[in-house]
């Protein structure tokens, strides 16, 4: 299958170089993207929106030959990105994969108080994360990490995604790799009616599997990751 690889915030395509190999080994076409406003640490990023970013995925949902279905998983933020373009194409998605993630709610934004006036957000200081963040990431992998990063648009960080009408994409078999948060605790959060997995909970085909490690798990599992997103979009 065709599964569209979405990277998080301060990643391109290449976040998915070590996951790319076992997706193709397991018969399956991986796409991976790099987002308007990504290509490059000079790029103008003054004027990409959030929309520009749910556009490109929904180009590369559109320009897969024969109308074939595909997959999508997105990372982190690029959750409510595959989610909203999974929105946009119901017909064409077969499966959506969460990575360390989930699908964001109409009007809901990453964060809507960063300063009107960032225009690249930058990959915070390690000590600004959380440890959970960082399971895994030793400090080769971080001086790697830190060394791809790229600033986010700061429009995709502020602006909230926006879906339609049609609720067809909450039929949709979906798939959460829980990393940094067991999957327990995420089904706990959604009995208490938690607003962060309050859209998951209106999904009417889902599972939540369990992949212990850090927010970046192609970075710190990426082979045990790729194996999960084969798995998921083939179950």
């Amino acid at each position: 299958m065709d599964i569209i690889l979405v990277p998080g915030f301060w990643l391109d395509a290449s976040a998915w170089d070590d996951v790319v190999p076992v997706l193709e080994a397991a018969g399956h076409t991986p796409r991976a993207l790099t987002l308007p406003g990504m290509e490059s640490a000079e790029a103008d990023r003054s004027e990409v929106h959030l929309a520009d970013h749910v556009a490109a995925v929904v180009a590369a949902i559109d320009a897969v030959p024969g109308a074939a279905p595909v997959a999508l998983a997105g990372h982190s933020a690029g959750g409510g990105l595959v989610y909203a373009a999974s929105d946009a194409r119901p017909d064409r998605v077969a499966h959506v994969v969460y990575v360390d993630s989930g699908p964001m709610a109409d009007g809901h934004a990453v964060d809507a108080d960063l300063p009107a006036d960032v225009v690249g957000h930058d990959l915070p200081a390690w000590d600004q994360l959380e440890e959970a963040d960082l399971v895994g990431l030793t400090d080769a992998l971080r001086a790697q990490f830190r060394a791809r990063a790229l600033p986010q648009p700061a429009g995709t960080v502020r602006e909230p995604h926006r879906l339609g009408p049609d609720d067809r994409r909450l039929d949709i078999p979906s798939t959460v790799i829980a990393c940094e948060m067991p999957g327990s605790v995420l089904r706990d959060l959604m009995a208490q009616g938690h607003p962060y997995m309050a859209e998951l909970a209106r999904h009417r085909n889902y599972e939540i599997v369990d992949l212990p490690t850090g927010h970046w798990p192609m970075f710190t599992r990426p082979v045990d990751l790729g194996e999960a997103i084969g798995a998921a979009v083939t179950r």
